[in-house]
């Protein structure tokens, strides 16, 4: 979704240029407003957005060249049952992801990013506080939404 988001308004910003008279392009420079610095400012919101876009990128790649194996004649039905399952994972964990980021802000009313990979659950918080017992806690609720044991790792940004 924020892949495709980001693709439209690339889109709608190369039209714009493309169809922006050229004199405004010829404008020139002043030196002064060249020298002027800019202030960025980036909330701890935004790095768990920049994430998700990532995620979400890496996700699309993913499963289009999985989808290319399924689709693809001269693929083996080993190579193709074995993308089946492969897709099949992804789109549970996206769908596991999703819900622990859900029940992490409900529990602990906490913005989190979640990254499922196998066995490995990777868990960045959106708080300036480092609290073990914080990270302990979360660890415990993730853990009791599986049977078999994960790996969890949490991390404060």
């Amino acid at each position: 979704m924020w892949f495709l988001t980001l693709l439209s308004l690339v889109l709608v910003l190369g039209v714009y240029y493309v169809t922006m008279p050229n004199d405004l392009l010829s404008t020139k420079v002043s030196s002064e407003e060249l020298v002027k610095e800019t202030n960025v400012q980036v909330s701890e919101g935004d790095i768990l957005i920049a994430m998700r876009a990532n995620r979400d990128e890496e996700i699309s790649l993913e499963k289009d060249k999985l989808e290319q194996i399924l689709t693809n004649n001269e693929s083996t039905k080993e190579e193709k049952n074995q993308a089946f399952e492969e897709l099949k994972l992804l789109n549970l964990n996206i769908g596991k992801e999703e819900e622990l980021e859900t029940k992490i802000e409900e529990d602990f009313g906490i913005k989190s990013f979640i990254e499922i990979n196998k066995d490995n659950i990777k868990v960045v918080i959106n708080s300036k506080e480092h609290d073990a017992a914080l990270a302990n806690n979360i660890m415990r609720s993730i853990q009791e939404e599986y049977e078999e044991k994960m790996y969890i790792t949490v991390e404060f940004e």
